[in-house]
């Protein structure tokens, strides 16, 4: 007899416990465990969601036209591709088009059964392919990819910048893996406008067949209470995924969309964004730094990926909530091979970090 599917715990939930040995501190806990942004929206965002007189229709799943426009813009103008709004579509923020892809394409492709992930990696992409009924199977490079895998692959994931790690993939090398092989790339950008080395990379650079690039308002616009993005690429993929999408009602409300095209369409917040971001995650490297913990300043992202001294992250979690009231992810949240790191989200105001280095200074 088959055993029924119990959902796993979700990660963030398990650290209830470490939270409380930060009750002491003055102030009270400084979560940076997740990446939830802690900055305001621009204020035409918001104006643009208040007054959009979108609230009575049913909204296209696909998304308007000026929302598909405003997308297919901001990627000539900040990556430098052009892309026809015809082919581009809305998603209800990114998590939802993770999770659901997997059991999306097994409908078209049911001899398939394999989701090839990074081993380091958001969970969701292993979820996804558990909640499709397909194999989870984690690779560290793709040439660790066996053929036996690549034979079985539905989808193939990467995400650039990197959430944890902060890497900078070689999207032009996966997509010619994926072409080589017909298996789809699926390419998770929503870091894209917080890469620090070099310029922003889409996979979408290197032409669209048989790829598909995700990107999302949430991290880039500080909108994840709204949930909206879209995904863009491979005209086949998009047409089906688009009319599929229809019958299952996913759609990104009206009002959403309005507030979406004019975060789109606005460079400035970002920029902002970008300078906090920067300063955060340098003083936080430093005051990690003056306790012994070496954090690396990522190449894309806004997390640091610090390794536990010992190995030990959930020993290191502790101590940096129970000495410096900071909630921290131990790094086994992203897969077996990330257990013995920390990551930390640069998420919180200005206030919240110093007021961290103060508490961890305090026992260099």
């Amino acid at each position: 007899m088959t055993e029924p599917f119990l959902p796993p715990p979700y990660p963030y939930d398990r650290l209830e416990e470490v939270k409380g040995l930060a009750a002491h501190h003055d102030g009270g806990l400084v979560d940076l465990s997740i990446g939830t942004p802690g900055d305001p929206p621009a204020a035409s965002v918001i104006e643009a969601l208040a007054r959009s007189g979108a609230e009575r229709g049913y909204p296209p799943s696909i998304g308007t036209l000026a929302y598909r426009n405003a997308a297919a813009g901001w990627m000539a103008r900040r990556l430098g591709v052009e892309v026809d709004p015809a082919g581009v579509a809305a998603c209800v923020g990114s998590k939802e088009l993770v999770a659901g892809l997997p059991q999306w394409l097994r409908l078209r492709r049911p001899d398939l059964d394999t989701v090839l992930y990074p081993a380091i990696s958001y969970p969701t992409y292993a979820m996804g392919a558990t909640l499709a009924g397909c194999r989870a199977v984690p690779y560290r490079t793709l040439a660790d990819i066996t053929p036996a895998d690549a034979a079985r692959a539905l989808c193939l994931w990467v995400n650039s910048p990197a959430n944890p790690t902060g890497e900078l993939i070689d999207l032009a090398d996966a997509a010619d893996w994926g072409r080589q092989i017909n298996v789809p790339v699926l390419s998770d950008e929503c870091y894209i406008e917080f890469t620090w080395e070099g310029p922003p990379r889409t996979i979408l650079e290197h032409g669209t067949d048989g790829v598909l690039a995700v990107h999302s308002l949430s991290k880039r616009s500080n909108l994840a209470g709204v949930r909206a993005g879209f995904y863009a690429g491979d005209a086949d993929l998009v047409r089906y995924l688009s009319e599929l999408r229809k019958h299952a009602g996913l759609m990104v409300p009206g009002p959403v969309q309005a507030a979406a095209v004019a975060a789109w369409a606005d460079d400035g917040h970002v920029d902002d964004q970008r300078r906090r971001y920067w300063g955060r995650l340098e003083q936080l490297a430093a005051a990690l730094g003056s306790i012994g913990i070496e954090a690396p300043l990522p190449a894309g992202a806004f997390y640091l990926w610090a390794p536990a001294p010992d190995g030990d992250a959930w020993a290191l979690a502790r101590h940096l909530a129970d000495r410096g009231g900071v909630l921290v992810s131990p790094g086994e949240f992203y897969g077996p091979d990330g257990a013995a790191f920390i990551r930390l989200a640069a998420v919180q105001s200005d206030e919240q970090i110093a007021r961290v280095a103060e508490r961890l200074g305090r026992f260099r």
